[in-house]
Formats: C-alpha cells, sequence, structure tokens
C-alpha cells in the first residue's frame, strides 16, 4: 500500500540534500598557466638625453621641424621646442631626423638564423596540418647575428613568426631587439602572443604532396573549420568548469591539450591572428571564417590582393602587412600592384604594414617602405614621410596589440626612437643612434654600442 508523504517533509527532505551537495568539499581550482615562460627583459642602462633641432616624424601623422625629444626614465615625456631636463644628455641632431623605432610584424630571425644550415631550420613544425601547440620562442636562437644587423638599421621591436607550411604554424613572439643570452631576456613584456595561420597554396603543397589533407584550398578551408569546431568544444567545456566551480560544485576539470589551449586563446581574445594569406578571395573568406566562429581575422601577411578588398579590410578592423615589390614567384602572388600597401592606406581606418620576412630587407625597412611611397606618389597619391612612417612604426604596433607601449613618440610611451642621418626614406638614409626604452643599444660611431654575438666573435 503505498504511503502518502506530506508536501511539507517532501520540501524539507530536498532542502537538507541540497545543502549536503553545496557543502561538499571542493578539489582545488584546476588553473592554467598562460604565461610559462615570462619575459625577464631588464631595460639596459639609461639616462635622460635630449634630442635637439631634428626633423622629428612622431609616428602620428604628424612632422615636426626643428624639434626636440625628450627621453626620461625610459619614456618619451615631451616633444616640441626648447625642452630642458637636468643633467640632460644633449644629442645635438641639427640637419637629422627622427621617428620612433621600426617595428617589424613578420621575421623569423632566430628561428631560421645565419648560417642557414639544416640544423638551424627550426622554424616550421611541418608534420601535421594543425600545430598549434608550437611556439616559435621555443626555437629562438638569441645569438643570431641577424638581430644585431637590424639593429643597425632601426628596428627595436620584431615579431618572430612560425613558417608557413600548416594551416596553423603556431605561436609568435615579439621580442625587443637587444642583445641577450636567452630568449626570455628578450620578450616585450606582456605583449599578446600571436598564432600563425596559413592560407593557399603553402599547406595544401606541403601535405597534398604526402597525400594527406589539406590537398585544395577547399580542403584547406575545412582544416580550418574542424579545428576551430573543436577549440570552441573545448572553450565551452573549460567554461563550464570556471562557472560550476565558482558556483560552488566540485566539477572535474577537463582535460588539458596544449594545441586547443592557442585556439582557445584566440576565441578568448588573448591571442592575435597573424594569417600568410595572398589572396583577396582567401583574405575575404578567412574574415567569414572569423565570424562564424566568433573570433578577430587579425593581420594578414604578405597579402599581395590587398589592393582589392581595401574597404573590406579597413571595415572589419584587419590589418595588412606587405611588401613592397616582393611578388610573381608563385601563382597566388602574380597579381599584384606596387601601389599596394597605399591602396589599403588610403581607406578609413586602415591598417597598412610594410614587413620584411627576410634577414636582409629586415636591415632597411625603412627604405622598403620608401619604394612604395616613391611608386604611390609616381601613380597619383601624395604620401608624405609623415604618412609613411606609420607603415613600419604605429601600424605595426597595433597589430602586435602593443600600440599602448610604443609606436609613436608620444608622452608615457616607450622611448624607442631612431636618429637617422637624412630623410629615413631616402637610399642614403642611416640609422646613426637607436635606442630602446631610454637605452642606447646601437651607435653607428661608437663600437661600445655595436654589439657582436658570440657566434660571430667565434669566427673571427
Amino acid at each position: 500500500m503505498q504511503k502518502f508523504i506530506p508536501s511539507v517533509l517532501v520540501a524539507a527532505i530536498s532542502v537538507s540534500l541540497t545543502a549536503c551537495i553545496q557543502s561538499e568539499k571542493q578539489d582545488e581550482k584546476v588553473e592554467i598557466n598562460k604565461n610559462p615562460y615570462p619575459s625577464t627583459y631588464q631595460v639596459l642602462p639609461q639616462q635622460t638625453t635630449i634630442i635637439r633641432n631634428a626633423t622629428v616624424l612622431t609616428g602620428t601623422g604628424e612632422r615636426l621641424d626643428n624639434a626636440d625629444v625628450l627621453m626620461l626614465d625610459g619614456k618619451i615625456s615631451k616633444v616640441g621646442a626648447s625642452l630642458s631636463a637636468e643633467g640632460a644628455v644633449i644629442i645635438d641632431a641639427e640637419g637629422k631626423w627622427v621617428t620612433p623605432g621600426v617595428i617589424d610584424v613578420h621575421s623569423h630571425l632566430g628561428v631560421y638564423p645565419s648560417p642557414s644550415a639544416e640544423s638551424h631550420s627550426d622554424g616550421n613544425e611541418a608534420t601535421q596540418p594543425n600545430t598549434s601547440e608550437v611556439w616559435a620562442e621555443h626555437s629562438v636562437w638569441p645569438q643570431d647575428p641577424g638581430f644585431n644587423r637590424a639593429r643597425a638599421g632601426g628596428i627595436t621591436t620584431l615579431q618572430i613568426l612560425p613558417g608557413s607550411a600548416n594551416l596553423f604554424g603556431g605561436r609568435g613572439v615579439t621580442l625587443r631587439n637587444v642583445p641577450s643570452q636567452t630568449m626570455q631576456g628578450m620578450k616585450f613584456p606582456d605583449a599578446p602572443y600571436g598564432l600563425k595561420m596559413a592560407c593557399g597554396e603553402n599547406p595544401k603543397r606541403v601535405y597534398g604532396t604526402k597525400k594527406v589533407s589539406p590537398a585544395t584550398r577547399m580542403g584547406n578551408m575545412a582544416g580550418y573549420r574542424m579545428a576551430w569546431a573543436e577549440a570552441a568544444e573545448y572553450k565551452r567545456a573549460w567554461d563550464k568548469y570556471e562557472t560550476d566551480y565558482a558556483d560552488g560544485k566540485n566539477p572535474e576539470a577537463p582535460a588539458r591539450d596544449i594545441e586547443l589551449d592557442t585556439l582557445k586563446g584566440v576565441l578568448d581574445g588573448e591571442i592575435k591572428i597573424h594569417n600568410h594569406c595572398y589572396k583577396a578571395e582567401e583574405m575575404a573568406m578567412m574574415i567569414d571564417l572569423s565570424k562564424e566562429f566568433g573570433y578577430h581575422a587579425g593581420t594578414f601577411h604578405h597579402a599581395i590582393e590587398a589592393y582589392k578588398i581595401a574597404d573590406q579590410l579597413a571595415e572589419n578592423g584587419n590589418c595588412a602587412a606587405m611588401w613592397p615589390d616582393w611578388w610573381g614567384f608563385k601563382m597566388e602572388a602574380y597579381d599584384m600592384i606596387q601601389e599596394n600597401v597605399a591602396v589599403v592606406d588610403s581607406k578609413a581606418n586602415s591598417c597598412a604594414i610594410v614587413h620584411s620576412d627576410s634577414s636582409t630587407t629586415i636591415q632597411r625597412l625603412n627604405q622598403e617602405a620608401g619604394k612604395v611611397m616613391y611608386r604611390a606618389n609616381e601613380n597619383g597619391f601624395t604620401i608624405k614621410a609623415k604618412d609613411a612612417i606609420t607603415w613600419i612604426t604605429a601600424n605595426a604596433a597595433k597589430s602586435l596589440g602593443i600600440e599602448d607601449k610604443t609606436g609613436t613618440l608620444e608622452s608615457g610611451k616607450n622611448a624607442d626612437v631612431v636618429i637617422w642621418n637624412s630623410n629615413p626614406f631616402s637610399v642614403y638614409a642611416q640609422a646613426e643612434q637607436v635606442f630602446i626604452d631610454g637605452a642606447k643599444v646601437y651607435d653607428r660611431f661608437d663600437e661600445k654600442y655595436q654589439a657582436v654575438s658570440d657566434f660571430s666573435l667565434g669566427q673571427q
């Protein structure tokens, strides 16, 4: 015979059981260390410095003639006329030009170092289409002589990327271009990580020849989508764990996956996309892909056909990092115009960048930008030095997510500064002095500030 249980008693039992569940002791929370290899970068010895009477390109679209730049405590203090500061070192720069430190968003220094030997080829983990688990910083050889040569060309900051063999090549790292015995000693403090992706011919060629997907562009797209779908589930699992734990429950943490950690970092807005992508329709597809999975498509690198979709890039807030005149070396690099950078730059809210992807052109990135300015003006543009400097300073900093710290000569920014002997876009231009965080790291006329790597010393 079924017994009747009063509803009041049922409610009391329910409350009691709930209390027992809620009072269950929680296990220690599982936390993922998002910065297991932190920067140990230390600013080099510095002093208050005033650069006087220079032509100054601020990186903000201004040109100031006969201006001074005051560097104080590693920061830009002021830019203006007749500046003074107690105990300052005075540099007479009459007839010279001053700019922010040059930033290269696409470099393989340290992962494809000099000498170019097979044993030094550490930039492409070409073993499977998705290698999001690898980090370029774990291949960086700080003794690469290329870092010193780049510094002599005014490079103060650079992003080191994995190669483009894979759909997802792994994480890039942003470095301060200072002499160091370790990668961490160069690592730009608190700069966001980047994720290298690649469109088009490279991944489909590398894996198609191995009879492994992808072998076509549609295979590329399918590979991206499958990876992002898996990453979305991984993120959902970790978000639920966080929520349940915060609610006092004792959930089991999802299994850790280093590859998916990187993709989740993109979905969380913590890691920036840097996408090797040449063709207009593929860049447009990658923007659509980012909208499907809820992340930002970031910066397109090489972007030979960016001029065809310049409006769309500007509207979606994508930077495009381009060469002035590399083209024609494969089919997807064929449809090039030498005003490419200028066309992208001409749109409101654009972000045009000149990059190197080369251990030699990184030494003259200023002149690479000068090539664009010359060809563009020859074809109807009116680009001036104050505008072109943003392609290798302010816009590059924006692409890397460090625009609040460097890229312009504004009060409070890091004192990353180059003194040039003449207009930096001249073929005769040379960097005479280079400062990083207000510390002199290069001087063309003083060997004390011309660092030589241990490797190079060993060859003498």
